[in-house]
């Protein structure tokens, strides 16, 4: 399978690129960066390809592209394909809903697999949350955060996620509105992720936690789901993990 990088050179990118490289099944068919990157022009690895503009993820011949880039590189991408069905992932978060609406509508042409976190064993842990959470629609609902310094203080996408699904899932099982999660936010060190959900039942308490150890976690998530995306057989559409 030929997967092409968009973002190739930001922290994510560069494990992704490392893992279609050392994966024997998989072959790299691009790996874009910025414009005026000074890696433009560089070798990848031992391989015969450089990183290059946006442009050589679009017209190189893929299966998929995983896009790791930014809110304006990510619409950027969308616009340069165009029509072409090709599948994409995008790990990029931050967009605002007038963003999210011009991914909605790419999405007419092709399969786009949107996620706030792609870390492998996040939709598992997401989804014995939610579970939980319709199983005990009265239970009061605190979702904890740590990342890294570097990282705003505002809610993650990840946090803001989880949110929304248990808050759903609750309001399912009750037929009415139950009170919002909670949400906290803490900034450590150099912290990759750490997310708990805590469940409040009065006389006992149910925790779940999803901690991340390396950023390639989060490479490694997304091109397993790349890789389900293609074998899935979805039809244009936006996704999410959920789907797969």
């Amino acid at each position: 399978m030929r997967i092409a990088v968009f973002g190739a050179s930001g922290r994510v990118g560069t494990r992704l690129v490392e893992a279609i490289l050392t994966d024997p099944g998989l072959e790299l068919a691009a790996a874009h960066v910025s414009p005026g990157s000074p890696w433009i022009g560089r070798q990848v690895g031992n391989t015969v390809i450089e990183y290059r503009p946006a442009e050589a993820a679009i017209n190189a011949h893929c299966d998929a592209i995983i896009d790791f880039s930014s809110p304006s590189g990510s619409l950027y991408l969308q616009r340069m394909a165009g029509q072409r069905p090709v599948p994409i992932v995008i790990g990029t978060t931050g967009f605002a809903d007038a963003d999210l609406a011009e991914i909605n509508a790419a999405a007419r042409y092709r399969p786009i697999l949107t996620g706030a976190n792609f870390a492998l064993g996040f939709t598992a842990f997401a989804r014995n949350a939610r579970q939980f959470a319709a199983a005990h629609p009265g239970a009061g609902i605190a979702i904890e955060e740590t990342y890294h310094r570097r990282k705003k203080r505002a809610p993650s996408g990840t946090s803001l996620l989880l949110a929304r699904i248990l808050h759903e899932a609750q309001a399912t099982t009750a037929g009415a509105s139950p009170p919002e999660p909670e949400i906290h936010v803490h900034r450590v060190g150099d912290t990759v992720g750490i997310n708990e959900v805590r469940f409040d039942l009065g006389d006992s308490e149910m925790r779940f936690i999803f901690s991340v150890e390396t950023i390639a976690a989060y490479a490694r998530g997304a091109l397993a789901a790349a890789i389900q995306l293609v074998e899935s057989g979805l039809g244009p559409g936006r996704h999410d993990a959920f789907d797969l």
